[in-house]
């Protein structure tokens, strides 16, 4: 967590760069945007499927490689990003139990509109308790409840708290979800401008299964850890969402949730001199 949150902060003009230019490239996409996720957008901002995505991911590999011994087995499912990394400070970290872990990272894009203090996290994007019987059974988790003042569901997660690779290399799995938080100028009133630029990233660092359910037990020690996740009643089950407290993780460590501020963007810079002429608060 801690480096990849200073390797994050070290480069964040080149990500609101390339980030930013989404914007600037409209009228390159704007006759055939991407569908619109969510409920009942209302058409105002510019679709933003997977601009994090392919702004955050590339650069993660190639910054992460450089502090890293990296490889990239292949797995059928899980979060956006997934390799090994192995460092000689992971065996002191694990009394040398392994040098490595399998880093699985999820890009969380938002803007003002659904900026919480929360992420939505898939059934593949956390890991279990990681209970195995027999050799021939395969690794299987327990069934995690998902706890919220009003309301609770069954959360199927699916991803082991390790793997052992096929040489025997121990990787513990690691998830981290990082939440490119973007700004919408078209709410600016008075501006006269459109865009949606980087404002931050939050990066949290979500607890290991074994942390969560046996020692030391985060979800029966942080109740509402994990609550239920924005999905109806006609979701399948195994597939139902969850979202994670940020604030019960700050809780747990407060170096497990992280905000990296973005540069000023010459179009939000212009937007606020435009605001601050007119006497508006640019917000």
């Amino acid at each position: 967590m801690d480096s990849t949150v200073k390797l994050l902060s070290s480069r964040i003009d080149e990500i609101c760069t390339d980030y930013n230019e989404a914007s600037l490239l409209y009228p390159f996409w704007q006759q055939y945007p991407p569908q619109e996720r969510g409920r009942q957008p209302v058409g105002d901002q510019h679709p933003w499927i997977e601009v994090g995505e392919h702004v955050l991911i590339a650069k993660l590999c190639r910054y992460i490689s450089n502090e890293f011994r990296t490889s990239d087995p292949g797995l059928p499912t899980g979060p956006d990003a997934r390799f090994i990394v192995r460092h000689e400070q992971i065996a002191r970290l694990t009394d040398g139990l392994t040098d490595a872990a399998w880093l699985m990272i999820d890009i969380k894009s938002v803007g003002p509109r659904d900026d919480a203090p929360h992420t939505v996290l898939s059934h593949n994007q956390v890991s279990g308790s990681g209970e195995w019987e027999r050799a021939e059974s395969g690794i299987k988790n327990r069934v995690m409840k998902a706890m919220g003042p009003r309301a609770s569901h069954l959360f199927h997660c699916t991803l082991p708290p390790f793997y052992v690779l096929s040489d025997g290399t121990i990787a513990l799995t690691v998830l981290m979800a990082i939440k490119p938080v973007y700004r919408m100028l078209g709410l600016l009133q008075g501006a006269g401008m459109a865009g949606q630029p980087l404002d931050r990233l939050d990066v949290v660092m979500i607890p290991n299964g074994l942390l969560l359910e046996e020692h030391p037990g985060y979800l029966k020690a942080y109740p509402g850890l994990i609550f239920p996740g924005k999905d109806d009643e006609k979701k399948d089950p195994l597939k139902k969402r969850a979202r994670v407290s940020f604030a019960l993780l700050s809780a747990i460590a407060q170096w497990r949730v992280k905000s990296i501020p973005a540069c000023i963007d010459p179009l939000v810079a212009k937007a606020i001199e435009a605001l601050t002429k007119t006497g508006q608060r640019p917000g």
